[in-house]
């Protein structure tokens, strides 16, 4: 197995509903690719400001709001950081995973793939990964993806 891309970031409240992409070259003697991709913290661990966010959310989306009730508010938590992952070949889409997990484990190969991915042949040229930042609730979230090329069959 051979590491053709890796990504570090650092990310913020700022960067809640953005989408960012990363390409990475896949050889033609590719037989399976593996992404990991990990993020930290999982969660936001600051009750105070879970509820400033889940009452500022509150008030965005609901036209008429009765304010949660005393503590209800506390089902929601914790918050969580969410980033999900999107592949497409040089051709097509090839799935997504949208996962609630922080460490996750990826692969697609001609007869099979984790799920949400299409297997499929593995085409040679420029693939592109999407990483869809859905929510990232605490002041700081650092991620690594990495991309590996096995030219060996399962």
């Amino acid at each position: 197995m051979r590491l053709i891309d890796m990504t570090e970031g650092i990310l913020s409240s700022a960067d809640t509903k953005t989408h960012q992409r990363y390409m990475f070259p896949v050889s033609e003697h590719c037989k399976i690719l593996t992404f990991n991709l990990d993020y930290s913290p999982s969660f936001l661990e600051d009750e105070e400001l879970s509820w400033e966010i889940i009452r500022q959310g509150q008030a965005k989306y609901e036209e008429n709001i009765e304010l949660l009730a005393e503590d209800s508010w506390k089902k929601y938590v914790p918050l969580k950081n969410l980033i999900t992952v999107s592949l497409d070949d040089p051709v097509e889409f090839r799935g997504a995973c949208h996962r609630k997990k922080d460490s996750q484990r990826l692969f697609i190969s001609a007869g099979e793939a984790s799920p949400g991915l299409m297997p499929g042949h593995l085409i040679a040229g420029q693939w592109t990964i999407t990483l869809s930042f859905h929510a990232i609730v605490t002041d700081r979230c650092e991620f690594k993806l990495e991309v590996w090329e096995e030219e060996s069959d399962l």
